[in-house]
């Protein structure tokens, strides 16, 4: 079987090596022109079957379009909130932590990110190498980035709502999003857009430019130019070593208690009382290029596309009080405030005394590209494919300091290059179909190929100054024991059977063959069907197997997260010094998938599917709770001794340490409901009307938490901890709202047209605690989110205005504990109005904007 999985692999590059040219197309033979609104959905898909000519209301599997036009009449310049407002059963993250709030991520079905499948014209989208990191919802992410994937290079979007693991590997237990790109052969398109929160910043600029041509007779070229400017927000910032709740300077009488010397010295911070810049997004510059190209040599398709990207971002951390640096400089640790002859440090070009904002950059470059040969031959279609891509993200700390060397040598940068993450994929196809008559209402469709895919993760160390004792306040660099490149190689063969045995029903059969060089080997399948009552009502049916195996970075990610209280270590899943604790490598996820739903057409016009399903994962891999050496309710040395045998060094002054670990700790269940209605209204003069109402309940239990290493037994206790705490659980729970159902109308009348909708997010809430003992119920309630554009079609021009979260609706504050007015008692956190940050609708408020576009 490997012999012939090389073979298979080497006639497709031998393939590629030989055509004259690529181009691109989607997977199957290209489609007629659709207009994928939910409104429309009777066109050819080519996502979740590999029979050509299947229309979504034919489907045997939940899948949704959406054509360019409906990607357009979302206001943000964002794949990620144009699907968050499009999709029901899709969640976009609001904001993240450290690094992960430059690169942020989205899930299908309240699953990880993981889970979720991205395809481009059918074919594997490599990840991100920033791997998400700290506590929440989106933890462990390190999925394909879709912000690097501009709305006006796409065709349409079709989202297979079902575990498709046995159709296209490892990562489709939630679903698959594919994305297929324009193919037009000639004309041109482009906007440009002017967008701003109320009242949080966040100023947007963004422009694009596409354009189409023919090459030769039978071949196209579409390239995609993009670029979008994104300013901070700032929805909080009174910090509790500062102010009280209400904004006023604390006193050697309050709690905490400030000298008189402290009280002259954080006066004078700028923009007092408001000195914490951290919740907000992160101000950045993205650059994005893509292209599509085909050409026909008759009877052979040479194909090819891909994207570069380039964003250089950063995002505020927590605010370094004044005297955090300088007064440990001249007096060390523990000294008094008001010395004569103080060092000058000033990181913000301000006066040293103001304390100083560090933030966290990157500069990001990725690229993918895809060629291939696609064709007719002795009666097989066959599809012989090369993907490559590659993230790399070299990370800074920027405004920033380092305490200790300061203290030792009265010298510090401002400025840390704290290393590098870069990750690769490589992937071959070789997919063949095939049309058999064998006496059935129609041909049975055989389908069958091989995969091979190559992965590498890196992490580099960074400078001197990055890794000095406890590096750079607010992220320190990586060090030479956090780096290291990891490989790994994975080989796979499929066969897919489509039949219709009678004329009312469809079966469709897959089973999949996995190895890979640092698990073994996995089977895996899929079996679907079909029956069509009437033309008015059909039964469809799914139960699949599905296995992911864990991504190199939550492998082997290791690096130091650390506040001015704090200092965790993410310690890597497969190393020595987990090991040391009794942890063991990570294993591969198990799944298995049930669907079963109908297809209503009680009217012309009017579509309604309906979708129930259930998705069991063993084996899951989580982030742990926090495991404290020092400072929590309950620590544990040994975890202190697993820091040290790591090679990290940690902040001295902090009052908390500990580690945090990916690990397969438990079973989950997660089950929903999908429910999507259609209707298309003419009103002559009046103008027309589509209507789409989809909704998603989706519930997701812990079935069952696994119990930690017996080294982490507390003391008096007969069993060691639970491996993930109240705080881990309701991020797998509740961290994403259970309903959530999206109303919308178009309606056009002549030039004008009109896009009105309403999202109903159901009640979000994670638990909180300062020390892993208490824990405080945190609840962001039930929402309407309603969005509104307006605009006017000139021809060659298109004028818009429009509003996401149109009349402004805030994320609530972290809530306090009754009697008191320090957030700190429920977060750990320094920010005393610090927003909800896994609000489904977002911490900025409403964001309002201005388009123009255009097209020849």
């Amino acid at each position: 079987m490997h012999r012939h999985t090389i073979s298979v692999l080497a006639l497709a590059v031998a393939s590629l090596a030989a055509t004259p040219a690529f181009a691109s197309a989607p997977p199957a033979e290209p489609a007629p022109a659709v207009s994928a609104d939910p409104a429309t959905p009777d066109d050819v898909i080519v996502t979740g079957t590999r029979t050509l000519g299947v229309t979504a209301v034919e489907s045997a599997t939940p899948i949704k379009l959406f054509d360019a036009d409906a990607l357009s009449h979302v206001g943000q310049p964002n794949l990620n909130q144009v699907l968050t407002q499009l999709v029901p059963s899709f969640t976009a993250q609001a904001f993240g932590g450290d690094t992960a709030n430059l690169t942020l991520s989205a899930r299908l079905r309240g699953l990880s990110p993981n889970h979720t499948l991205v395809l481009v014209n059918g074919k594997r989208r490599h990840g991100t190498a920033n791997l998400a990191v700290l506590g929440g919802p989106y933890q462990g992410a390190a999925t394909a980035d879709l912000d690097l994937i501009s709305p006006s290079s796409i065709k349409r979007i079709e989202v297979l709502e079902s575990g498709a693991a046995a159709q296209y590997g490892s990562d489709a237990i939630a679903g698959v999003i594919n994305i297929i790109l324009k193919d037009d052969k000639e004309g041109g398109s482009g906007y440009a857009t002017y967008g701003k929160t109320y009242g949080s910043g966040g100023e947007t600029y963004a422009g694009t430019l596409h354009l189409a041509t023919r090459v030769g007779e039978d071949g196209f070229l579409n390239v995609t130019l993009f670029h979008r400017f994104h300013d901070f927000t700032q929805v909080g910032g009174l910090d509790r070593r500062v102010t009280d709740a209400s904004g006023k300077l604390l006193t050697t009488a309050t709690s905490p208690a400030l000298s008189a010397a402290q009280q002259a010295l954080y006066a004078n911070i700028p923009g007092f009382p408001y000195v914490n810049k951290i919740n907000g997004d992160a101000k950045s510059y993205l650059t994005n290029v893509s292209f599509n190209a085909g050409y026909d040599f008759g009877g052979v398709e040479a194909y090819s596309f891909g994207t570069f990207s380039k964003r250089i971002a950063s995002a505020y951390e927590n605010f370094r009080v004044p005297d955090r640096i300088i007064a440990s400089a001249v007096l060390g640790v523990g000294g008094t405030l008001g010395a004569p002859g103080a060092i000058v440090f000033d990181p913000n070009g301000d006066n040293p005394s103001n304390g100083f904002n560090p933030r966290e950059g990157i500069r990001e470059e990725d690229f993918g590209i895809t060629g291939g040969l696609r064709g007719n031959v002795a009666g097989f279609h066959f599809d012989l494919s090369s993907t490559y891509g590659q993230d790399k993200n070299e990370v800074y700390t920027l405004d920033s300091a380092n305490r200790s060397l300061f203290i030792d040598t009265h010298f510090t940068p401002t400025t840390f290059y704290d290393g590098l993450f870069k990750s690769s994929e490589l992937t071959l196809n070789a997919d063949f179909t095939r049309e058999i008559e064998a006496g059935m209402a129609a041909p049975l469709n055989v389908a069958f190929g091989a995969e091979y895919r190559r992965n590498r993760y890196e992490i580099g160390a960074g400078d001197a100054g990055s890794i000095y004792k406890e590096g750079g306040q607010s992220y320190p660099g990586f060090r030479p024991s956090d780096a290291g490149v990891h490989k790994r190689t994975g080989t796979s063969l499929y066969l897919d059977l489509d039949a219709k045995p009678v004329e009312a029903l469809k079966l469709d059969a897959a089973v999949r063959y996995e190895h890979y060089s640092d698990f073994g080997d996995k089977v895996i399948w899929k079996v679907n069907g079909r029956y069509d009552f009437s033309s008015a009502f059909a039964l469809r049916g799914t139960i699949s197997t599905g296995f992911r195996a864990p991504t190199l970075a939550e492998s082997y990610y290791s690096a130091t997260n650390v506040s001015p209280t704090s200092a965790f270590v993410q310690l890597p899943a497969n190393s020595a010094a987990a090991k040391l604790i009794g942890f063991q490598n990570l294993q591969p996820e198990k799944s298995t998938n049930y669907s079963f739903g109908a297809v209503i057409r009680p009217a012309p016009k009017l579509i309604v599917t309906l979708d129930l399903y259930q998705v069991s994962i063993r084996d899951r891999i989580l982030g742990t709770g926090s495991i404290f050496g020092s400072g929590g309710a309950t620590n544990f040395p040994i975890v202190t001794t697993a820091i040290v045998a790591n090679g990290n060094v940690l902040d001295p002054t902090v009052s908390q340490t500990g580690i945090n670990i990916f690990t397969n700790g438990a079973d989950t269940r997660t089950r929903g409901i999908d429910l999507v209605l259609s209707y298309s209204s003419d009103f002559g003069s009046a103008g027309t009307v589509n209507w789409t109402l989809s909704g998603n309940y989706n519930e997701t239990k812990a079935t069952r938490i696994a119990l930690a290493p017996k080294t982490l037994t507390a003391p008096g206790a007969t069993a060691p901890i639970a491996l993930f705490d109240q705080g881990a659980i309701s991020y797998l729970e509740t961290a994403s709202p259970k309903v959530k159902i999206v109303g919308s109308a178009l309606w056009k009348l002549g030039q004008f047209s009109t896009t009105a909708r309403a999202t109903f997010f159901g009640t979000t809430s994670e638990y909180l605690s300062p020390n892993g003992g208490t824990f405080y119920l945190q609840r962001v309630p039930s929402t309407v989110i309603a969005d509104l554009e307006v605009g006017y079609d000139l021809g060659a021009v298109q004028v818009s205005l429009g509003a996401n979260n149109l009349f402004n609706k805030r994320a609530p504050t972290i809530s306090q504990v009754p009697g008191t007015t320090n957030t700190t008692l429920v977060g750990g956190g320094n920010v005393i109005d610090a927003p909800l940050g896994f609000s489904p609708y977002g911490i900025n408020g409403g964001y309002y904007y201005a388009r123009i576009g255009f097209k020849f």
